[in-house]
This record gives C-alpha cells, sequence and structure tokens, in this order.
C-alpha cells in the first residue's frame, strides 16, 4: 500500500475515533445499601463510602463475589455484638483477600445498629468478618493511644433481627469455646440493592 493512502486511511480513522462520543462513568453510589437474609429474618445496611471508602470497597467486594453466602454469624454477645462472615456451615475459616488499613476515626462511632470490621489485636488485620453494634459501644471507638474498630455504615431496615440473633442460645460450638449458637444462624445470601429512580 502506498504510504500516502495509508496514511489517508489512519487519518480517516483517527477522524472517526475523535468523533465517538464518550459518556462519562457515573461516580460510585456513595451509600449503597446491602441486604444479608439470615434464617432468622433479613436486614439491610447503609454503608458509608464518603467516610471509609477502602471498607467499603473491600465489604462490597465480598458481597459482589458470593463470599458471605452460606457463611454463619459464629459469634453472639447479647448486650454487645453479633459477628459473622467468616466462617461456613461447617466452621471451615473460609479463605479471605488479604487485609485492609484500619479506617476507624473517620468520624463513624460505634453505636447501636452500626456495622464495623473485626478484627484481631493487630490494627490493619481486619479482612472479611464483620459485626454489628447491639448497644452503644464507644470503647471500640480509637482513642489517642490506640486504634479502634472501623465502622463503615448502619442497620436501615430489620435491626429486630439483629436482636433476634442476639436472642439465640449459644455455648461452646466446633471450634469456639464460647458465644457460639447451638442452632447455626446462617447468612444464606448477601447483595447490593438497586437505587429507587423516583
Amino acid at each position: 500500500m502506498p504510504k500516502r493512502l495509508a496514511f489517508f486511511i489512519a487519518c480517516l480513522l483517527l477522524s472517526a475515533c475523535s468523533q465517538i462520543p464518550v459518556h462519562p462513568t457515573a461516580p460510585p453510589d456513595p451509600y449503597p445499601d446491602v441486604a444479608m437474609e439470615t434464617t432468622l429474618g433479613t436486614f439491610v445496611v447503609q454503608l458509608d463510602r464518603k467516610r471509609a471508602p477502602l471498607t467499603v470497597e473491600n465489604f462490597l467486594n465480598y458481597v459482589n463475589t458470593g463470599f458471605y453466602n452460606g457463611t454463619l454469624f459464629h459469634r453472639v454477645v447479647p448486650g454487645f455484638v453479633i459477628q459473622g462472615g467468616g466462617y461456613t456451615t461447617a466452621y471451615v475459616q473460609k479463605k479471605t483477600l488479604v487485609p485492609i488499613p484500619n479506617e476507624s476515626g473517620n468520624g463513624l462511632e460505634n453505636l447501636r445498629g452500626s456495622i464495623a470490621m473485626a478484627r484481631d489485636a493487630a490494627p490493619h488485620s481486619a479482612d472479611a468478618q464483620f459485626y454489628l453494634n447491639l448497644v452503644d459501644n464507644r470503647k471500640l471507638d480509637p482513642r489517642p493511644d490506640r486504634w479502634g474498630y472501623a465502622v463503615f455504615g448502619k442497620v436501615v431496615q430489620g435491626m429486630d433481627v439483629a436482636d433476634k440473633i442476639a436472642a439465640v442460645p449459644t455455648s461452646k460450638v466446633g471450634p469456639f469455646d464460647q458465644d457460639a449458637p447451638l442452632t447455626p444462624v446462617v447468612i444464606r445470601k448477601a447483595w447490593v440493592l438497586p437505587k429507587s429512580t423516583d
């Protein structure tokens, strides 16, 4: 092909491409809602992407990949928290992604109905497990001398389901020495709710 012709064709292609309309991508929802259907009912949490962006993205990744489906609320402490999202119904701990940075101190507090990340003693060790605060647990918030537990949303529907879970009998079950429900409380499904267009 002659060089002039090749150059002409290339110019035509560039011109055509430059005229293709580009539609800007909509920004992610700053407050996505996630529903969790359990064996004792369904509750909905509203996440706060503005104050806890890394934690919310991490949680949504687990939700969207189906990680939480079929996991247990394995720790139930009335007057404190219910914790889940890490163990199968066979009491096997699921393999997770790498831990995330601790976003406690973002202005969100461990108040009744809030959802926060569970972790071990290391401040940046949270991965998939989360808990719901059954009461105001300000002792879990950060202080100048220590890290806290990162809150990243709140229950906006179905707090009565959390209270129902909190009322189940617990004891030593599987690998847990205490606080495990005698009758398994299973997260059947977790999914992101579509936003209303009204």
